[in-house]
C-alpha cells in the first residue's frame, strides 16, 4: 500500500501527465511550444508572468510551466514530462545529470530561505546566531514548527538544517513538529493559523498575502542561501524533447536579456531573485 506521500507524488505525477496532455492540443499547429517543470517558488512569485512574454516576444516560443515541488519536478522530468527543469536543489540536481536525465546544470539565480513565525517569537528564535541553533531552539519550544514534507527544496533545505543540528525532528511528528505534505502558500497559511514557526524561500515569502501576525525570525545565514538550476532534459533518454527550443530558452534565461530581465523583477519594491549564470 503506497503511503500518503508516496500517493501524493503520485497525483501530482498524473495530474502533470493529464496537463500535459490536454496542453498538447490546446495550440495552434505549428506553434513552438516547449514544457517547463519548475519548482513552486519561481511560478507563485509572478517571475514566469514576467518573463515569459519577454521570452516568447524574442523567441516566438510558448513556455508552459508545471510548477511542483522541486522533488516531483524532477520525478517529472526523470519520466521526460518535459524539456527543461528549473529546480532549487543543486545536489539532486547534479545527480540527475549525472544519471544520465538530463544535460549539463547551470547556476540561473538565487535567493535565500527565511525563518518565519509570530511576530511575539516565543521561543525566542530572533536571537539565533545561526540557521542551526534557531532549529535547536525550536526543537525545545512550545511553538509547533511546520514542516512542507513534500520533498520539495524548501523541505530538502530545512532536513539538512536539522541533520546539521544532529536532530531527527520526525520522531516528534504530530506534537511540536507539523508534516504537511503541502505547497508553500498551504504550509504558510497553516503556520499563521498555528502561530507556528516555518522555513520559506524569500520569493514567496514576499510574495504571500496572508501573512497575519508572522514576520521574518531568522536570515541572513549563509547556510540559508538559495541556488536554482537550470537543465535541459536529455533528449537521448527521450526522444520527443525539443532540443532545439529548449536549448533556446536556456540560453535566453542564462543569457544578458534573461538575466537582466530576472534581475529587474520585482515585487513590493524588493528584488526576489539575483542573476547568477555563468
Amino acid at each position: 500500500m503506497l503511503n500518503s506521500l508516496s500517493r501524493r507524488g503520485a497525483i501530482a505525477a498524473l495530474i502533470s501527465a493529464m496537463l500535459l496532455g490536454v496542453s498538447g492540443g490546446s495550440y495552434a499547429a505549428g506553434e513552438k511550444v516547449i514544457v517547463v517543470q519548475s519548482t513552486t517558488s519561481t511560478q507563485n512569485s509572478g517571475l514566469y508572468d514576467y518573463l515569459l512574454p519577454k521570452f516568447k516576444a524574442a523567441t516566438g516560443i510558448t513556455v508552459r510551466v508545471v510548477a511542483v515541488g522541486t522533488g516531483q519536478a524532477l520525478k517529472n522530468a526523470e519520466n521526460g514530462d518535459g524539456d527543461v527543469l528549473i529546480v532549487h536543489a543543486k545536489s539532486s540536481e547534479e545527480k540527475f545529470v549525472a544519471d544520465g536525465f538530463g544535460l549539463s546544470r547551470q547556476n540561473l539565480m538565487y535567493n535565500d530561505f527565511v525563518v518565519v513565525g509570530p511576530s511575539d517569537d516565543p521561543t525566542e528564535l530572533s536571537g539565533s546566531g545561526t540557521a542551526v541553533d534557531a532549529f535547536t531552539r525550536a526543537s525545545q519550544g512550545s511553538a509547533a514548527f511546520t514542516s512542507r514534507g513534500d520533498n520539495s527544496g524548501t523541505h530538502k533545505k530545512e532536513m539538512s538544517i536539522w541533520k546539521a543540528a544532529g536532530i531527527d525532528p520526525t520522531t516528534a511528528s504530530g506534537s511540536w513538529y507539523r508534516e504537511l505534505g503541502a505547497g508553500m502558500g498551504a504550509t504558510l497559511n497553516t503556520t499563521a493559523l498555528m502561530g507556528a514557526y516555518t522555513l520559506t524561500d524569500r520569493a514567496t515569502w514576499i510574495s504571500f498575502k496572508n501573512k497575519q501576525n508572522l514576520g521574518i525570525v531568522v536570515q541572513g545565514d549563509p547556510s540559508l542561501f538559495n541556488q536554482y538550476g537550470i537543465i535541459m532534459v536529455n533528449p537521448a533518454r527521450h526522444a520527443h524533447v525539443k532540443q532545439e527550443l529548449a536549448q533556446t530558452f536556456i540560453d535566453w534565461m542564462t543569457g544578458a536579456e534573461g538575466q537582466a530581465a530576472i534581475a529587474a523583477y520585482t515585487l513590493e519594491g524588493k528584488q526576489l531573485f539575483t542573476p547568477n549564470a555563468e
